[in-house]
């Protein structure tokens, strides 16, 4: 038994077919064939029942999978020693962003990060939190940056900041505050569903989605929620960082609630059994570093569940 036949049977286990787990190997589809048989016969169980289409694994299959991925992970952290054992942080990080998040956020940090670290290697990309969610678990990547609580006993939460939400509308000038009772919800332009974001504003303003409007639109990201403010009225909710490149003419439809204002905790997460934190700490602080100090001590407002 060897770590490759390991990370072989994982890729199976992931993509349910031989020919795409070999590429995902960079092997030949005969090779891994031949590789997960012989560690199928040295353990002397019948890892994946190839009788199904798509091959799923045995019940025996899916206790053996599960200590294989352990091993993997172990195995990485042991390799991981000797870079952080380095006096210059280095290495490949990839982490993955909520898109409500990420182009706000991501462009406070990366130039200043990529600088201050020239040997670490960063790629980002940009997921739903549940996706995230299943990346950390199979430790596809190593840090995701969303919103807690997500109450996954294996995912470990490092909060970042409290984000606090602003109403955006052209309505309600005369209000200087606002609660989510004075917010029609027929006129409230809302994301699509799949973004946490969007399960907050359900709860913050106790939203049971029956409306009398007869044009419904559910947008794929927050800048598409204000231009629909901006070119067709009604009303929509943003997270702060959202509105920090705001004009001065559309800072003038911003609406701050009333105390306690409702805030969302933006986390920075692992899974418990991770590896690299010394590149998870160095991206943490620079983050802390360009995030407005007001962000920073929000911990004792209303917080949003987002479940």
């Amino acid at each position: 038994m060897n770590i490759q036949q390991l990370e072989y049977i994982v890729a199976l286990d992931e993509e349910r077919h031989f020919n795409r787990a070999a590429k995902t190997c960079n092997v030949s589809q005969p090779t891994l064939s031949m590789m997960v048989q012989k560690l199928e016969e040295e353990l002397g169980i019948i890892i994946f029942d190839r009788r199904k289409k798509p091959i799923v694994p045995t019940p025996d299959g899916e206790r053996i999978l599960e200590y294989a991925r352990s091993v993997i992970v172990s195995t990485r952290a042991m390799k991981q020693i000797r870079q952080e054992s380095e006096e210059e942080p280095s290495g490949v990080l990839d982490v993955a962003v909520i898109p409500t998040l990420a182009p706000y956020l991501i462009p406070l940090f990366v130039n200043s990060f990529i600088r201050k670290y020239p040997k670490i290697k960063l790629r980002i990309s940009e997921l739903t939190t549940e996706r995230i969610i299943e990346k950390l678990k199979q430790s596809k990547i190593d840090a995701g940056i969303l919103v807690t609580p997500v109450d996954e006993a294996s995912i470990f939460e490092d909060p970042l900041f409290y984000e606090p939400f602003w109403v955006y509308t052209n309505q309600m000038s005369d209000k200087e505050f606002v609660t989510s009772e004075d917010i029609n919800t027929d006129e409230l332009w809302l994301l699509e569903e799949g973004h946490c974001f969007r399960t907050q504003i359900f709860k913050l303003c106790d939203l049971k989605r029956k409306t009398s409007s007869q044009f419904e639109y559910q947008a794929g990201s927050i800048e598409t929620l204000k231009k629909l403010v901006d070119m067709q009225e009604g009303i929509t909710i943003l997270p702060e960082l959202a509105t920090l490149q705001l004009n001065e003419k559309d800072r003038k439809k911003l609406r701050r609630f009333q105390h306690p204002e409702p805030v969302r905790e933006v986390s920075i997460c692992t899974h418990r059994n991770f590896s690299k934190s010394r590149l998870v700490q160095c991206l943490k602080e620079e983050i802390i570093e360009v995030i407005p100090e007001c962000l920073l001590k929000n911990r004792s407002k209303n917080l949003i569940a987002i479940k």
